[in-house]
């Protein structure tokens, strides 16, 4: 191994891998603890619903009965120990998960309350937050919204609940547990359970939603297991394990669920309706690798932080640090650095690594972005990519990798790119 680093990416390279790799080996023992956990967690529930191959059949028109989306809505509801759960391919994005989640449940007058700061871009337009009034959205429905941002890197505890108290009107929370387009850290669950507890106590008819997208599988607990009411993520991301070729999901209690459905498909219809239209197989394999291929995700984090430290650039959060989603953010110096690294991790894939991505006006965002993704399934964000906004400060989010060992070799690639320019 040692001779093929060098041969490959010379001695610099090589000395700065070795060293890095000494420094993660420790860290890699405690996500394997977490990956074998969640595993058990995952199989369990595929035993105890008898998945079967007559799970994976497609189904066509109403789909009244349809064994399979039966079947892994169980198994959400019993990985995540929900009451309800929606999984469906019918969800465009993580985003139109989240839409449906909070339209369904927010009426004229209600109090939208994030209290992890501003939102990233495509719930902006959910809210209505950008310069002019989007249709559509919480907003133009005469849903109010209030924020407050973290204090210290975590829950400003004494002005949410002075805030709560100040605003009878607060039906639901947002919590974000990534840290999307920002430098703060990603929520841990036991961050999440102690704020949930304080506000459930201030108020307890108010509801708490949790965005997970990035986070499923990378810690023992998910935050629908330590109070949270109602969750909503992305098949293309940790849960559909690389497997999954699109959708989203909602889970939480029984009630909101219906209710986000009612926006999904129409009131009276809900969830009883949607037809499988592609053979399941990939959902069900998905969701059952997806323990194993999150934390390969998690190692190329953590080893591209680390390297990323021996060559003196700002990385967030560092290599140390206790993580709650599979994203990296490397903060570089110029446009240029940061097109270029984006464009390494394009040419580093294996689909469409002879094209080359630039800057472009991408739907929901206010800026261009840049994004590498030479992905098996369109831009899928569990398997190796990394997007940025061409803004500064000039920060790149590197995100998944379905095996450690191609995220090893892409960031090498990468960073002889850099050293050599």
């Amino acid at each position: 191994m040692s001779s093929f680093i060098k041969d490959l990416f010379g001695k610099y390279i090589y000395d700065i891998y070795t060293s890095t790799y000494e420094d993660i080996k420790l860290i890699f023992e405690e996500l394997n603890y977490i990956k074998l956990y969640n595993q058990h967690k995952v199989l369990k529930a595929f035993k105890k619903h008898k998945i079967s191959d007559s799970h994976f059949s497609s189904t066509t028109g109403y789909a009244y009965t349809d064994l399979g989306r039966d079947g892994i809505e169980n198994l959400y509801c019993e990985i995540f120990n929900t009451e309800s759960s929606l999984v469906r391919l019918q969800f465009v994005n993580g985003t139109h998960a989240i839409g449906c989640a909070l339209l369904g449940n927010l009426n004229k007058d209600d109090i939208l309350f994030s209290i992890t700061g501003n939102p990233y871009d495509t719930v902006k337009n959910i809210i209505g937050l950008n310069d002019y009034e989007q249709k559509g959205s919480l907003k133009n429905f005469g849903v109010e919204y209030l924020e407050c941002d973290l204090k210290d890197n975590t829950f400003d505890t004494e002005f949410i609940v002075d805030t709560i108290k100040k605003n009878p009107k607060i039906k639901m929370i947002y919590i974000q547990r990534s840290r999307g387009y920002s430098l703060r850290k990603s929520l841990l669950p036991k961050e999440i359970e102690d704020i949930v507890k304080i506000i459930k106590s201030t108020n307890k008819d108010i509801h708490i939603f949790v965005d997970n997208c990035y986070g499923e599988f990378t810690d023992i607990i998910e935050p629908t297991e330590i109070g949270i009411d109602l969750m909503a993520g992305s098949l293309i991301k940790n849960i559909g394990g690389g497997f999954a070729p699109a959708g989203g999901y909602i889970i939480g209690k029984k009630e909101l669920v219906e209710n986000a459905a009612y926006r999904l498909t129409v009131p009276g219809i809900g969830s009883e309706c949607g037809a499988s239209l592609i053979d399941l197989r990939q959902i069900y394999q998905g969701l059952f690798m997806a323990p194993n291929i999150v934390m390969e995700a998690m190692k190329t984090a953590i080893f591209t932080a680390k390297i990323f430290e021996n060559l003196n650039y700002e990385v967030y959060p560092n290599y140390k640090e206790k993580r709650s989603d599979i994203i990296q953010a490397i903060k570089f110096n110029t446009e240029e650095e940061i097109i270029n690294f984006c464009k390494e991790i394009q040419k580093n894939s294996p689909i469409d690594s002879f094209l080359e991505c630039e800057p472009w006006d991408m739907p929901g965002y206010n800026d261009k972005v840049i994004m590498a993704a030479g992905t098996f399934v369109s831009g899928s964000s569990i398997e190796l990519s990394c997007d940025a906004p061409i803004r500064k400060p000039y920060i790149a989010y590197l995100q998944g990798s379905l095996t450690f060992e191609h995220g090893q070799l892409s960031i090498l690639n990468s960073i002889k790119n850099l050293t050599n320019k």
